[in-house]
Parts: C-alpha cells; sequence; structure tokens
C-alpha cells in the first residue's frame, strides 16, 4: 500500500475518533481547550498541584495519536495540543501551520520497538522483511524511519502496516504485526502478559530523545484572552514538570500504578528507563525539529525539506524561561 493511501485511511479513522467523543467543541472561548494523549497532562497537573493555580476553566479531551488531534483543531474544537515530534511536521506538509508554542523533551526516547509473541529481534537489521505498523502522522513514524536508518533501510525494505495508535497494542497481541511502535506502559504490559519484546539492539535506544510538543491553532493565538490563559498554563505544566522529576516516585505511583493501574514492580520498571524532563525555548528546539524534518524528507513521507524556524513562535518563551528557573 503506498503511503500516500496510508496517510489517507489513517486521516478516515481520526475523523470517526474524533467524532466519536463527546461533544467539546461547543463552548471554546470561556475556556482553554486542551488535546491530552494517555491523560498525561491532566493527570501531571493534578498529581503536582498545579491545576489548582489555574483561575479559568480548561477542558482536557482525551486522543489516541496525532492524527485525530488534526482532525480536531482543523474542526476548531482545540485551542493547543499535547503532540509526539512528528504531527506538526505532517501538519505543515499538508498545507496546516499550526505554530508550536512549547517543547518539551527527554534525552531517553519514549518509543520502543515492540516484537510480536514468540518473535525476538536482537539486531535492527532484522526488521527486514518484517510487518511494522505504520502511523503516519504521529511521532512513531519518524521514530521507525530512523530505526530503518540505523539497519541501513528503507520504509520499501519492510511490510507498512496501517493502524490507528489505539490499535496497536492489540496488533502486537494478535500478531497483525511483527513489529510494533510502543510506548510504555503498553510495553512492559504486553512483556508481562503475552511475552512480547522489546527489540533488544542498544541501538535501538538511541534513535532518537523523546520530543513533545504543545501546538495551537492560529485563531487561539490572535486572541489575547486566549493567549494569557495559555501563558497561565504553560506556566504551570512546566512547574508541574519540574515536579515530576524532583518527585519521581510519587509521580510514577500517582500516574502508572494508580491511574493506570500498572504493578508497583513494573512501575518501578518504566520508571528506570524515564529521563527527566526537559523544557526548551523555540531557539533551543529548532536545531532538532529541523533533524525530523531531515529525516522525514529523505525517507520521502514529506515532498519539501522546509526551515524549521517557520514552525515556532517565540510568544511563550519568557514564561517557559521563567517556570523553569523559579522553583516547582
Amino acid at each position: 500500500m503506498k503511503r500516500r493511501t496510508l496517510f489517507r485511511a489513517a486521516l478516515v479513522g481520526a475523523v470517526s475518533a474524533f467524532w466519536s467523543f463527546p461533544s467539546f467543541a461547543a463552548d471554546t472561548v470561556s475556556k482553554l481547550v486542551v488535546a491530552d494523549q494517555s491523560e498525561f497532562v491532566r493527570n501531571l497537573l493534578e498529581s503536582s498541584g498545579q491545576k489548582q493555580s489555574l483561575d479559568f476553566n480548561i477542558d482536557f479531551p482525551n486522543f489516541a495519536g496525532g492524527p485525530a488531534i488534526l482532525e480536531a483543531i482543523r474542526a476548531g474544537a482545540l485551542d493547543i495540543a499535547y503532540v509526539g515530534d512528528t504531527p506538526p511536521i505532517q501538519a505543515r506538509a499538508s498545507g496546516t501551520l499550526l505554530p508550536i508554542i512549547a517543547t518539551f523533551t527527554r534525552e531517553a526516547a519514549q518509543y520502543r520497538l515492540t516484537s510480536r509473541p514468540g518473535l525476538v529481534i536482537r539486531n535492527l537489521s532484522e526488521l527486514k522483511g518484517k510487518k511494522v505498523s505504520y502511523v503516519e502522522g504521529s511521532g512513531r513514524q519518524v521514530f521507525l524511519i530512523e530505526a530503518l536508518n540505523r539497519a541501513g533501510l528503507k520504509l520499501t525494505d519492510v511490510e507498512l502496516v496501517n493502524l490507528r495508535v489505539a490499535d496497536l497494542p492489540d496488533a502486537i497481541r494478535s500478531g497483525t504485526v511483527d513489529v510494533a511502535v510502543l510506548q510504555e506502559p503498553h510495553v512492559t504490559r504486553l512483556v508481562n502478559q503475552v511475552g512480547a519484546s522489546p527489540v533488544l539492539d542498544p541501538e535501538e535506544r538511541k534513535l532518537l530523545p523523546s520530543t513533545s510538543y504543545f501546538y495551537a491553532r492560529p485563531d487561539a493565538l490572535a486572541d489575547p484572552v486566549k493567549v494569557e490563559q495559555i501563558k497561565k498554563f504553560l506556566n504551570a505544566f512546566v512547574r508541574a514538570g519540574k515536579w515530576s522529576n524532583e518527585n519521581e516516585k510519587a509521580w510514577a505511583k500517582s500516574y502508572f500504578t494508580d491511574f493506570q493501574r500498572v504493578s508497583t514492580e513494573d512501575t518501578d520498571a518504566i520508571l528506570k528507563g524515564q529521563s527527566p524532563l526537559i523544557f526548551q525555548t523555540s531557539a533551543e528546539a529548532i536545531p532538532h525539529h529541523q533533524k525530523l524534518i531531515d529525516i522525514l524528507y529523505q525517507a520521502g513521507s514529506i515532498k519539501e525539506r522546509f526551515d524549521a524556524k517557520g514552525s515556532f513562535v517565540e510568544t511563550f518563551d519568557a514564561t517557559i524561561e521563567q517556570a523553569r528557573e523559579g522553583g516547582s
């Protein structure tokens, strides 16, 4: 299946996923609507106590992956969104510039190449010929491409299976794919429940840092009230992230053990694989974003190699700097 066809199928799935949510698009004037994934943002703000510092209403509709978020933000249902590293690039490549307003990263990758039960992959080169999950427009896309690059392979050297993010764990469980790009807690759950296996090549842990963004609907950035709300939100989020760095066991218990229902032992294992959150200004984030654009362009996944600087706004840099330098 050609990648263009894959992307169309992903967008159809995204539209269906979006409209299956309860309506949260009716009133985006008096409150800030922030797209969440795995309910990470909401839990971080609540666990750290920072949500109490916000003096306005805020909603956190939860999504499974970048394509569904893109459709919702195009529909005007969201103000800002928490996304992985690829969605802003794919949105811009498709003609929709959604400005990146904040960047946060971890040195250790959040994604893991995970193989189905009965299949152990010791070297990235063994991906050749395998059925591999492909979610165009998700951060998983560029992670897979870079894994293939390191092995001297191309997208045409594997069988790409188009799936929604929400379907990836079941695809591994059932053997629909040989390898999927997953993140915790799904990796640890599948290892323990069905005997799945992370790819064992040490190079896999060195592929890319775990970079995520908040991007914004341009209309929201043209509204002074929304801009002030976003400043307060980002201040609270950065402070919450600093709290999680300084209280990692309390955060892991709150999010993984209590909310995600992961065992204490598995929570400890997840925690060992994580590195602290780092918050970046636009100038600090641009070089890595350019690298991601170049990876996608060289793989033929986007048609134009554009300048990363055009994807960022500096509006909230001072807020991020002040929050990361202040107390948690």
